[in-house]
Order: structure tokens, then sequence, then C-alpha cells
């Protein structure tokens, strides 16, 4: 929590009255010509006595010049979403960008039903509504999509329509929300929470950012995304807001630079009220809060700094996505998932523009740069000590350009469960590893070995266009037929060349898949794996299986975990390449379903504490036989592995040419990683090394070491030689370096 960093919207909450309707309009023109931001109304039909929110909307906007105009909340039940969705796009279009979508689930359901409500009473009814009217408007807006909308909901249900119009710009759709499911769903889907000060409970407003906070983070997405706003009673006994508007803007500071508000909208119907707050309140407002986001910082936070960084010297449009050591909500930012660091400044980007800035100004201070796309860093090479982070968490849309070509846009900094979730209602799926936490940068520039790889190849084998920031700070979209060079070498050289902001990938078709998981006894550790490995090769290619061996515990033997995903619903196809597997071993537990794949990659709620398992050591191998298995057995019963995990490989992957991409393993069928804790490197190290001569190459992000004399594992030698030499063209001062440090290696000649 803290500030989020949104531009200040400051404006007013009228009442909808029909008594005096001229009035009313008056008032949002005052507020107009006061300089004020948004003018809000009201909706609430079952009271007697008020215009029709959305018909004085639009009379409103027709009549101002500049003002935003929003409902304070539209009351759902009230209009179907797909009609909705269209009004309020039309209406923005008209207006020239000048509407925002408030809306809430709707109160006192009986007053409205017949009128759109479906007798929907209960409040966890009217909240599966408004998730789903949410899904149907943005749906709808959808213009980039091919073909019609759809959508199957509980309690909306829509055909197929015709898209658009689209808005005027990208709408956003705040919430009135007060109570935790809906705060949730705030966190999960919203682009704004907007509740009555007054109205909360003592402490809601921080309780309430808490709960948006934590489902947006398990959404996947970045809390700033969520602007948050507050409606304010005018002053009096029981209001916020004391004394007279000269101390006005000093009582909301810390509303924003506390609590993260960033609107705030009086409730209120006299004109002079709105003439102070727009000509005096607002700007003294935006002028302390301005001096403050100039890193006015505290001399506990001061002292925190690390000595030889020119914090001063931070471009003012990042100053407040930086994070430094002494602010609260650096121990957020710090680490990974896996590893500790203390970086000097965490810069969270969020636009290309803010990329290319962080990347001038770490460059300028000398120090060690990491570059975050938004997951777990199991190789902890997305952290540091005393150097600068690059965050690309807030850059994480996921955009469907072209159905029919199923061509999809996504931002480095989502994770893979928020793609897969995104694609589900498309018919559409992209292959992206084993965890919905991954992030989209590290795998989509490395490899991307998922639970489709059989069927549908590595991740970088379907990507179709890069855009990405060079270390000289320029911004290029690279293809096959634009600088192929580089783009040969971004597909499988993990963050070797620079920053991606974007990655335009081919998807495929494909919706559920089945999904089996079997627990088996692994006494005979080698037995168990020779058997499933000659499975795995000789299984359809829809078939694609990973297995963790996981050591004795607790007087149990050791376990095998194996994960069989079949990419299609062809049940009795899927049962008889299953079935095999029930041979490996004991089986002790097993379970299968026919699910969406975008339930098997869900997105985990996890923290970023660094306290994950640290060292990983990585291999791949071509078979599995039986001098290979047995040295796994060694290792897993040595009591000094934490765990093994094993991915097929082959079938579509190995379909590809080595000199296709940076990666250039496709001939091997398996990869192979070793975790465990950093008190037992020095024994996962020594049995790794009598592994080490049945392997044949390296996946470059399962692997925590980086010296020189394991480049050739990562890149055999004609792809090392070709990737040195792009990398003295397009980084030759060997910026980007923790993938690898391709310049200082001298195995190959330039």
């Amino acid at each position: 929590m803290g500030d989020y960093g949104h531009e200040l919207l400051v404006g007013a909450f009228l009442t909808p009255s029909a008594g005096d309707p001229d009035r009313v309009v008056s008032l949002a023109e005052t507020a107009d010509s006061a300089g004020l931001d948004v003018v809000t109304f009201q909706d609430h039909p079952y009271n007697a006595g008020l215009l029709d929110t959305w018909t004085l909307l639009s009379w409103v906007a027709a009549r101002t010049q500049r003002i935003t105009v929003a409902g304070n909340v539209l009351n759902l039940p009230l209009r179907p979403p797909a009609v909705l969705a269209r009004a309020s796009a039309s209406l923005d279009l008209l207006s020239h960008g000048r509407f925002e979508l408030g809306i809430g689930a709707g109160g006192f359901p009986d007053a409205v039903h017949g009128m759109g409500g479906g007798g929907m009473k209960s409040p966890g009814q009217r909240l599966e509504a408004l998730s789903e009217a949410i899904d149907i408007v943005r749906g709808v807006w959808d213009t980039d999509t091919r073909g019609a909308f759809r959508f199957d909901g509980k309690h909306y249900q829509v055909p197929g329509t015709k898209r658009g119009p689209r808005p005027a710009h990208d709408i956003s759709v705040w919430l009135g929300a007060y109570k935790p499911r809906i705060l949730e769903l705030t966190g999960r889907k919203a682009d704004g929470w907007l509740p009555t000060l007054e109205y909360l409970e003592p402490g809601a407003h921080i309780t309430g950012n808490t709960m948006i906070d934590e489902a947006a983070l398990a959404a996947g997405r970045d809390p700033s995304a969520v602007r948050r706003m507050l409606n304010l009673m005018p002053p009096g006994p029981d209001s916020f807001l004391k004394d007279s508007p000269d101390s006005w803007a000093e009582q909301l500071l810390p509303l924003v630079l506390d609590h993260g508000f960033s609107a705030f909208f009086l409730v209120g119907d006299d004109p002079r009220s709105l003439q102070v707050l727009g000509q005096e309140v607002a700007p003294q407002l935006r002028e302390l809060v301005t001096r403050e986001r100039k890193i006015e910082r505290t001399p506990a936070a001061l002292a925190a700094r690390v000595p030889g960084i020119d914090y001063d010297a931070l471009p003012v449009e990042l100053r407040t996505k930086a994070v430094e050591p002494g602010d609260p909500s650096y121990d957020r930012v710090r680490h990974t998932f896996a590893r500790k660091g203390s970086p000097a400044l965490v810069i969270q980007a969020g636009t290309v523009d803010e990329v290319r800035s962080a990347l001038t100004y770490a460059r300028s201070q000398d120090v060690s740069i990491s570059v975050r796309s938004g997951g777990h860093g199991f190789s902890g090479r997305s952290t540091n000590d005393g150097g600068i982070v690059v965050d690309l968490g807030r850059m994480n849309a996921v955009e469907v350009l072209d159905r029919a070509r199923r061509l999809v846009r996504v931002e480095p900094g989502a994770r893979w469960g928020q793609v897969a979730a995104a694609l589900e209602p498309h018919g559409l799926a992209i292959s992206s590893g084993d965890f919905g936490g991954v992030g989209v940068g590290g795998l989509a520039t490395t490899a991307g070995l998922g639970y489709l790889a059989r069927s549908y190849g590595l991740t970088i084998d379907h990507i179709r266009a890069v855009e990405i920031v060079l270390a000289d700070g320029t911004f290029h979209r690279i293809d096959a037929d634009h600088e192929p060079d580089l783009f040969w070498a971004v597909r499988g050289a993990g963050g070797n060349f620079g920053i991606v902001t974007a990655f335009e990938i081919e998807a495929t078709e494909l919706h559920d898949v089945v999904h089996a998981t079997l627990y088996v006894d692994a006494s005979e550790t080698a037995a168990v794996m020779e058997r499933w490995g000659r499975l795995v090769e000789d299984a359809p290619r829809e078939l694609t299986s990973f297995m963790a061996l996981y050591p004795a515990r607790r007087g149990q033997p050791p376990i095998a975990q194996i994960i069989l995903v079949y990419a299609g619903d062809d049940v009795p196809a899927a049962e008889e390449a299953l079935a095999p597997f029930l041979t490996v071993g004991p089986v002790l537990e097993q379970e299968a379903e026919l699910t969406p794949y975008a339930s098997v990659i869900q997105l985990p709620d996890y923290r970023h504490d660094g306290n994950g398992p640290a060292h990983n050591r990585s291999g791949l191998l071509d078979h599995l036989t039986a001098e290979s298995t047995a040295v796994v057995e060694k290792m897993i019963k040595s009591g000094k592995i934490l765990m093994m995990q094993f991915r097929s490989a082959g079938g579509a992957v190995n379909d590809v040419s080595a000199e296709a991409t940076a990666y250039a393993h496709r001939s091997q069928n398996f990869s192979v990683v070793s975790v465990t804790f950093p008190d037992w490197t020095s024994y996962q190290d020594e049995l790794w090394s009598e592994l080490y001569p049945h392997l044949d190459g390296m996946y470059l992000s399962f692997e925590t070491t980086t010296d020189p004399e394991r480049l050739l594992d990562a890149f055999p030698g004609p792809t090392l030689c070709r990737l040195r030499a792009l990398k003295t063209k397009y980084d030759p001062d060997g910026i980007f370096d923790k993938n690898f440090d391709l310049t200082k290696a001298d195995l190959l000649p330039r």
C-alpha cells in the first residue's frame, strides 16, 4: 500500500434531481468551468424524484467541454451488459473520450425486478452477475478480436453479437464496493474502487486497499492498476473534511501518500463549493502531492540509500515508480521467489518510454542491472545486491490481436496463468511451462518447455515478433523480416540482448485437455524412470509428461509425481495414451479429468520473499538410460536433494531445426533439473558431476550458476559463435550480463 502514483482527479458527486433539472446541468457546467476533472451522478431508480442517470450523463456530456462524466455508480440490474457496453462506447465516442464506467451490483433488487434485475436477490448472485457483466462489457469493446462475441454465463447469456463500437479511449471500469467479496472482484477485474468514505467502517479504507492489493496480485495484476477513489461528504460533524476549504488539501494529502487514493468527489449541490474545490483546493492538493512525490523522504529513508547511487538524478517521470531501500514497499520488491536481494533501487516501469528512461538512468549509475518480468525468478538473476532492478510487472497486458491467425500480444510482466485465463474464452492456448506464476518475459526469451511441448513445441517457436529496448535505449520491433539476426538471438538466449516489452505469439487451437496425476512408489527409482522415459518417447505427441522425484520422508518411500497432459478433448484416445503409465511402478494415488487448459496452468498465490530453494542444476538428456538413471537414483536417495524434475521434450520441439533459434537443443528428449537448499550446494555439485557426463546441453533458466565454462552447455559451438558476434553488435558493453555473460567468455574466438 502507499502512493500508487496515479494522476490526481478532483470532481463532484451531484444529485440528479428531477425537481429542477436545469440546475443539475448548470452545476455540471460550473464544475467544468471551475477546472474539476470529473462530474458524477448517483443512480438509484428506487428513489422518487430523480432523473434517469444515463440520459443525464448524455445531456451533460453534450453541454460541457472538457470534464469527464461517470455514474456513481450505475445500477447494473437496469441495463443488460451488452447494451451498456454499446451505450458506454457510444457516449465515449460522442464526448471524445470523456466517459468512465462506474457500476455496482445494484441494491434493493426487488424494486427493480422486471426492469432487468432478473430476480437476483442475494448478494452472492448480484456479485456473480457483476463479474459476468464486466467480462461482457469488455468483450463487446474488444474489436481487435475477429468474429462475434459470445458469452454463456450463469446470469447473462450472449448467444452472439457483433463487437463494438470501440470506445474513443480505454474506458475504466470503477466499482462501488464495501464488502470483502466485491473488494476481491475489484482487485481481480476492475480499474477503480469507488466507495464513500463516510459509509466505510473505521479503518476500512485501509483494509479494503489491502484486500484489493492481495486479489490483484493473486490475479497476476499490479495493484496500482486499480485506482483508489473516494466520495467525500461536505464538511459536517460526521464528515472527513473539517473546517474551511483552506485546510482541505492538507487533510486529503495523507489519503494520497499513505493510502493510495488519487480521486476525490465532493458530495453536494452547492455551486460555490464546486468553484472553491476546482480553483483552490485541487491546485493546492496537486502542488502538495507533486512536492512529496519529488522524493521527500524521511531521514531514516534517506539514510538507507546505497552510497554511489545518484538518487536525485532519477528522471521525474520515474520518481513515483521507484522503490528505495528505505521505502515501506521495498521488502515486497527486493527479492525473487527463490533468491534474496538488496538492490539499491527498483524501478517499476509501466510503458516503453519508462523502460527506456529507466535503462538510460541505470546505465549512468555504473552498477549491476537486473531485469525482472513478473514471475518467480527461479534462477535468481532478476534481483541483485547494490544495483538497479528494472521491474516490468506493471507491463502485463494480454491481447488477442487476430483471432483468425491466433495471434496474441503478451507483455513481459504478465504471468502464464494470467495468459491462459485470458486466452481460454477464445479457445486458444500457448504452451508455457508447468506453473502459472512463471513470468512471460523470462520464459519467452529462453525456450518454454511446457505441458503442451510435444504437440505444440517450445514457446519461442511460435513467437512471430518482438518489441525490445536495446542497450543503447533504442526501441525496435523485430521479426523474421526486420533484423532477423536479432530476432533469432532473442528467441533462446535469455535476456542477453535487451529488455523485451512485448511478444507477438501464435497460439494453438485448444480449450480442454485431459490432465492426469499419478503418485508412484519410486523405491526402485532407476527402473521407474526408465519405464517412464520409454513410455514418453513411444507416446503419441499429443501427450506431454513431467515427472518430479522426491526423496523418502518420515518412513515413506521416494515418490514420483507424474503429470500427464493430453492436448485435446478426445477422451478415448487420451485414455489409451495414459493407460500404459499405470505400469511405471506401484501407483499410490491417481486422478484424471477433462478440464480447460487454463485450469491446469493456474495462477498461484505466493510470496517473493527469497525463501525458496536457491541452488539448481540443469541439463538435457537424449534418453533415460540405465547409466543415467542409476546416478539419479543415487542423487535422490542421498538425502541432499530436495527435488529432481524431468520434462519431456521431443515431438514438435525436435521438429524445429537446431539453427532456427538460439535454443539449439533439438535432439534431446528430456530436461532434468536438480533443486536443493544453499547448505547442501556442495553435496549437489558433487553428485551432479557424476550425472554430467550423461548430459547433452542445458536449459538456461533452470541453472543458477553462470560460470563461463557452462556456456557450451547452454549454446553449442556454432550457436555461441553467432551469439558472441551479435552481442558485440547490439550490446558491446555487456549491459545485459545476467543470463551468462557472453562478452567475458574466451572459450571460442570471436
